[in-house]
């Protein structure tokens, strides 16, 4: 829980008593928009809920317009809710005190906002006589500082980072297996029986596929501007922490090993450009300042660059803005600047409310995409789209998971969430037919012109959430051998996905790629949990798990993990039967795909 709001109490000298925010909460009265000014407690929560139910709940159901949840941990009883303004928060206390939900009386309740981070980090060390710097971390100058937070395993010999990696991978998968056997008593023997085949697990695990390149082999990096501690200059690079532990330095990346030398010439060029522009940095502590992220995209097939620049405009005239934008072009494309700058982006950052889309960063020069390469295959980059960040790791990736697909030339091939369509189009001159689907739109053109651009006639793409349009794009899959490649986003794939997919009988295989495979742990579990009322499918098994380090130096790891349907009485015997669900589900037929 959160520390009550201190305020200090004076007398002016009408004899009135004025409140005075101290420094921790000052925050509030600096001006620009802060969330904890309009937060409330919601008590009383249920066991079991998901925060995008909640979220439905409340947006949806009751008209309320929720900011942000800050739930403490999964299966809280309580949490915070932050709103937009005193007049939405008051409705939502009405509307949520005493409102009935899953058998549960909430409580609503004004919440006090939290104290300012970085103040409360000073007092804390002035409290504790901390003047000298006495943690272990900040004796280390600030390129060791740096690298420790942005590649935890630098001075790690590489082979050393494999076993550490190797152990985390088996903990997941041991976890995730112990799973399985809680849930499935009439499979408990087979389990055991395979566990002593494959080392303690019930499937096999594959020895880490290593990176085939170990420097410079990031080719999208995303960059804070802000001020370095040690030069006092506004700066290119990465935060030596976060605003919550009270740290908003950020310092220079010349000596990260991962990133491409390319890459930071841009950086240096675009760092000399903010210098030069009087405008200072967008300061977290009070809001002030302009320069706010940098974009690096890097072809490893030309070496061509794109930059996305960001800032905050304050309260700068369309006037100013257009100028700033034709210096940074004219700047970017000088004749002195020789670091592969070929596209070039400008992107205004502005607080949006709920339900608003993002900004979209605006072309400002050169090509719009940059090119790249996979299996031999060209694949084009737009500024938003995903695409794996270790090309040469990616090869390896997508390679291997043709191999453990077992992929055959009648099969269909599911991509969800297939970003720039680079996997599926691999997977292309291997099976009868590509479907894919994503929920950026602009990643589903640059999909369509990578079909294109590689004379692939064998693949749609769509766009939307998975969850919503899954069951209508399984539907258009031909023949009974269909395979769901899945590489969702951090937080994993919806659950209305995963219960598509376990209601379709024809997906026969599922291979799971995840670059957090911690939290990719639930979606396994529902992907392996016994038939129900709601997962009328039967059950994937678990078969075969691929471990691949696509971030050297990190404590990061790439998982592929192969699940299997299980057959069936009916499948054994043939059946034609099918428990597909595709209720309420849109067409994607005539869906703008374009």
């Amino acid at each position: 829980m959160e520390n009550d709001k201190e305020i200090s109490m004076e007398t002016n000298v009408d004899g009135q008593a004025s409140s005075l925010l101290s420094e921790e909460y000052a925050y509030l009265d600096r001006g620009g928009f802060s969330s904890e000014n309009f937060k409330i407690e919601l008590r009383g929560l249920p066991k079991f809920y998901g925060i995008a139910e909640l979220k439905k709940l409340m947006n949806q159901k009751l008209g309320l317009n929720t900011s942000k949840i800050k739930r403490p941990k999964n299966g809280s009883h309580w949490l915070f809710a932050c709103f937009q303004n005193e007049e939405e928060r008051v409705k939502a206390i009405e509307t949520l005190h005493g409102y009935e939900w899953k058998g549960k009386t909430l409580i609503a309740e004004i919440a006090k906002p939290a104290p300012d981070p970085l103040v409360k980090k000073r007092k804390q060390e002035e409290n504790n006589g901390q003047v000298k710097k006495k943690k272990c971390d900040e004796n280390k100058s600030q390129e060791e500082r740096l690298k420790d937070a942005v590649l935890p395993y630098w001075n790690v010999p590489y082979e050393e980072q494999l076993k550490l990696k190797d152990k985390e991978i088996k903990h997941i998968l041991m976890k995730f297996d112990n799973e399985v056997w809680k849930m499935d008593k009439s499979n408990r023997s087979v389990i055991e029986a395979n566990r002593k085949i494959y080392n303690g697990l019930s499937f096999e695990l594959k020895p880490i596929e290593k990176s085939p390149v170990l420097d410079g082999y990031r080719n999208k990096c995303e960059f804070t501007i802000g001020i370095d501690d040690e030069t006092k200059l506004p700066t290119v690079g990465f935060r030596l922490g976060s605003y919550v532990t009270g740290t908003v330095a950020v310092a220079p990346i010349e000596m990260l090993i991962h990133i491409p030398e390319r890459t930071k010439q841009a950086v240096l060029v675009f760092q000399d450009f903010v210098r030069k522009s009087g405008l200072a940095p967008f300061s977290p502590a009070d809001y002030s300042g302009y320069w706010r992220y940098l974009t690096v995209r890097q072809s490893t097939w030309n070496d061509d660059v794109m930059l996305i620049a960001s800032m905050y405009p304050q309260n700068l005239t369309e006037s100013e803005i257009e100028k700033i934008k034709n210096d940074l072009i004219e700047h970017c494309s000088s004749k002195e600047v020789d670091c592969g700058i070929k596209s070039l982006y400008f992107e205004l950052i502005t607080k949006r409310r709920v339900g608003e889309e993002p900004t979209k960063p605006t072309h400002l020069m050169g090509s719009t995409h940059i090119i790249d390469t996979i299996l031999g295959r060209q694949f084009r980059i737009s500024p938003e789209a995903f695409f794996q960040i270790n090309t040469a790791g990616a090869e390896i990736l997508y390679q291997k998971a043709i191999e453990m697909s077992e992929v055959k030339e009648d099969s269909t091939v599911i991509d969800i969430c297939c970003g720039t369509g680079t996997i599926g189009l691999c997977f292309a001159k291997h099976c009868g037919k590509v479907l894919g689907l994503e929920l950026v739109p602009e990643a589903v053109k640059d999909a369509k012109a990578n079909a294109e651009l590689n004379e692939i006639e064998n693949s749609e793409f769509y766009t939307g959430k998975a969850e919503d349009i899954l069951p209508s794009v399984l539907a258009r899959a031909t023949g009974d051998d269909v395979i769901a490649i899945v590489d969702p986003p951090r937080a994993g794939l919806h659950m209305r996905a995963v219960t598509q997919l376990r209601n379709s009988r024809r997906v026969r295989r599922v291979l799971y790629v995840s670059c957090r495979p911690a939290a990719a742990l639930k979606n396994w579990v529902d992907l392996a949990r016994p038939s129900s009322k709601t997962l009328r499918g039967a059950p994937f098994r678990p078969r075969r798990a691929l471990p691949l380090d696509m971030f050297p130096h990190t404590d990061h790891i790439e998982l592929a993990l192969l699940f299997e349907r299980e057959q069936t009485k009916e499948d054994i015997e043939g059946s034609s039967e099918t428990v597909e669900d595709t209720s309420a589900a849109p067409d994607v037929e005539n869906k703008d795909n374009n």
